[in-house]
Order: structure tokens, then sequence, then C-alpha cells
């Protein structure tokens, strides 16, 4: 039996596959172009598509533990259910689901809901499974490189209520922990869920004050403008995915998403150590930028 990693050629896919080297259980990753995919030398590429059940169905023979990630599409929820439908149907034991951090609560942001209407099925079906829930990725701010650079700006409109932001590698060291240990069991586990936080609380100000730092030049934050944010990233993918990222900006900046003391603690007990923090991710990535 073997576990299939999807969105396996992705920010967070790739990590669960790095994190789950090494171990001695068979890993396959689901992609669309297995002939051009670049795999760790562990992992098995997969064809298909979880836009195409027909072939998720193939892909899911033999496997016993699926990692399931479902990209920022405009049907992710369809593709997300009809997969763990067909997880389901296959005998699946054991799924890694990765969710996001207050889902529940920003109601009106239209890749939380969906993916919180997948935890109602994960629910509702009694399916064994652990949902994972990360908060904003820290590694989402290097794409300010330029900005804090050349116009000594941080520039995503977080506000001033805060975001306990989680590092990527933590994510992926999360993931494989409970695929393995889903993998490794003799019968279907009970569900867990894990918020993925970091110990920070981050704020627009905040981030801007741990630049200053560790740059060792003038950096201010750019303000809460999500109309201008719109626009921006409009540039950069569609006009539905730039307006659901406005609107988890604006209840970034009305109600925060900061994890509780005991979310921590039982993020920290899964991985054995605390979390990786965003002042580190910011000294190790100025380091870089003053070599290149």
């Amino acid at each position: 039996m073997a576990i299939l990693v999807t969105g396996s050629t992705g920010t967070i896919g790739t990590q669960v596959l790095n994190h789950l080297a090494g171990h001695g259980v068979e890993v396959r990753a689901l992609t669309r172009s297995p002939g051009k995919a670049q795999f760790p030398q562990h992992v098995t590429a997969v064809r298909g598509d979880l836009a195409d059940v027909d072939s998720a169905r193939v892909a899911l023979i033999g496997v016993s533990t699926l990692f399931l990630l479902v990209p920022n599409a405009a049907d992710e929820l369809t593709q997300a259910m009809l997969t763990l439908t067909a997880a389901r149907e296959a005998g699946v034991k054991g799924i890694v689901y990765l969710s996001v951090f207050k889902g529940e609560a920003y109601a009106d942001v239209p890749h939380f809901a969906g993916k919180h209407t997948v935890e109602r099925m994960i629910e509702a079906l009694d399916i064994p499974a652990t949902i994972l829930r990360p908060a904003y990725f820290i590694q989402n701010d290097l794409r300010l490189k330029e900005p804090l650079l050349n116009f000594g700006a941080y520039g995503m409109p977080i506000g001033a209520k805060g975001i306990s932001m989680v590092d990527i590698r933590d994510i992926g060291e999360a993931a494989a922990i409970e695929l393995l240990r889903r993998e490794r069991a003799s019968a279907p586990l009970g569900r867990e869920t894990y918020a993925l936080v970091g110990p920070d609380v981050v704020t627009g100000a905040g981030a801007a004050a741990i630049w200053r730092d560790e740059l060792g030049r003038a950096v201010s934050y750019a303000g809460d403008d999500l109309a201008a944010m719109e626009q921006r990233f409009k540039a950069a993918m569609p006009a539905w995915l730039a307006l659901d990222m406005r609107l988890m900006f604006g209840r970034y900046q009305s109600d925060g998403a900061v994890a509780t003391a005991d979310e921590l603690a039982r993020l920290t007990k899964l991985l054995g150590r605390a979390p990786r923090a965003y002042r580190d991710f910011a000294r190790d990535a100025a380091a870089q930028w003053r070599k290149g």
C-alpha cells in the first residue's frame, strides 16, 4: 500500500514529499504531467487531476493513505468532495486534509468557506482524517523582496489585529508526521485537527519593524488599502481569485487570525519543538538577498 500526495508540484506538496523521504514507505505523487515532474528519488509520479474524477479513481488504486490538497480553483469545493468520495470508495484508510485556519469564522471568504464545508463532510461521514488548518504562509512574504529592498515598504495589507503566520516547512513536517502515523496504523484512526500556526502575532507595522531590523534600513507599513491590493493581484491571477484574496485580507484587518495558547501547544507537541518564528524567516531571507 502507498501514500498518495496531491498538489505534489506546488509549494506545500513539495514540502510534504521532502519530509516523507527516508521513512521506508511507498510514496506516490499525483501530477498532470508525470514526464515533466521532478520528484525526489523515493517518489513515484502518478498521472491524474483532481478536476477529472475518473483519473483520480485510477490514481487511488492501491493507496492506503491520502494527502488531500486542492488548489484555489473556482470548483475547489467540488474537487475536494468528489475526491473524498473516490477515496472512500477505494478503501483509503486515512486522509490528511489541508484546510485553513479560521475557516469556520470567515464565512464570506470563498476558499475559507469551501474548506470548512469539506471539514463538515469529513465529520458528517466519520471519515478517518487529520485536518490541518494552516494560517497565512510566512513564505508568501518572499514576494515582497522588490518593495522591501527598493522602496522600504512592507506591502501586505494584513492590518493591526495580527496573524499567527506559519512556516511552510512546519506545514510539510506536520503533514508527513500524520501521514506516516496513519499509514503505519493497522486500522483506521480517529479524527484529529491541528491549527498550523506560528509563535508570533504579526501585524503590518510589526512586520515592517522586523524587516527594518533585519535589512538595516528604513521600512514602513504600506497600509490597509484593499482596493489597490485587488488591482495588483489581478495582474497575476484571475479576477475572482483576486477578490477572494481581498476578502481574506479584509477579515485579517477586521478580525485578525491569532492562535490560542492551546493551539500553539498542540502543534508544538506534534512537531516535538516550537514552530518557526517570523523573525527567523526574515533574517534568513535578508541574508540570502544580500548574497544575490
